[in-house]
């Protein structure tokens, strides 16, 4: 099967974090930013979704050998980078994995795990991780049938209405613990991520 290129979200404001970056924040001896792009490059080829420039996401990939596509109308949401990274995505795969780049605790095997979903499961039209108690979360993998609808999205819901459009085509792979679903939007969450650690 013909490689499944993975885009990742990195183009939100972290409006919640007063002031501070969160994919911008240490993480394993490096930014959030630098750790995500990182772990997803060790599962495919990957497209980042990146703010306007000038922004230190950018800074923070660099040396790193994969697509940046800048997000010039990223303040309308998710959905302005899920369409811009699309439109980069080559014609011909068979489908795309959607990766949120603020999961500090997403690894490699996690990602690999949704992706072979797509071969064990060939039935599915979107494959996504899930919590351990089976809450769905991230990363998802789309189909390529799903993709003109993806690029009509607008806002920022992300791709939660053409997931709740097909239902019944939907499997959720377990991950462990809350690595589908962690994530870190304010200062005190950080604080106490990092005092569990």
């Amino acid at each position: 099967m013909k490689k499944i290129p993975i885009i990742l979200l990195a183009a939100g404001q972290s409006k919640r974090m007063r002031g501070l970056d969160k994919l911008l924040q240490p993480v394993d001896g490096m930014t959030l930013m630098r750790r995500s792009a990182l772990t997803a490059m060790d599962a495919g080829e990957v497209f980042v979704a990146l703010p306007p420039r000038p922004h230190d996401r950018y800074a923070a990939l660099d040396g790193l050998d994969l697509h940046r596509i800048e997000v010039v109308d990223a303040a309308e949401g998710m959905n302005a980078s899920l369409r811009r990274a699309l439109a980069q995505i080559p014609n011909d795969v068979p489908a795309v994995m959607v990766l949120l780049a603020d999961l500090p605790e997403i690894t490699a095997q996690d990602i690999t795990a949704v992706l072979s979903a797509v071969t064990d499961h060939p039935d599915h039209l979107i494959w996504r991780g899930a919590t351990a108690s089976g809450k769905p979360g991230h990363p998802v993998v789309f189909d390529q049938s799903l993709f003109s609808e993806l690029s009509t999205l607008s806002g920022d819901e992300g791709a939660q209405s053409v997931v709740r459009a097909h239902l019944d085509k939907v499997f959720l792979r377990p991950l462990p613990g809350e690595h589908a679903l962690l994530d870190l939007d304010t200062p005190e969450d950080w604080a106490r991520w990092r005092n569990q650690r």
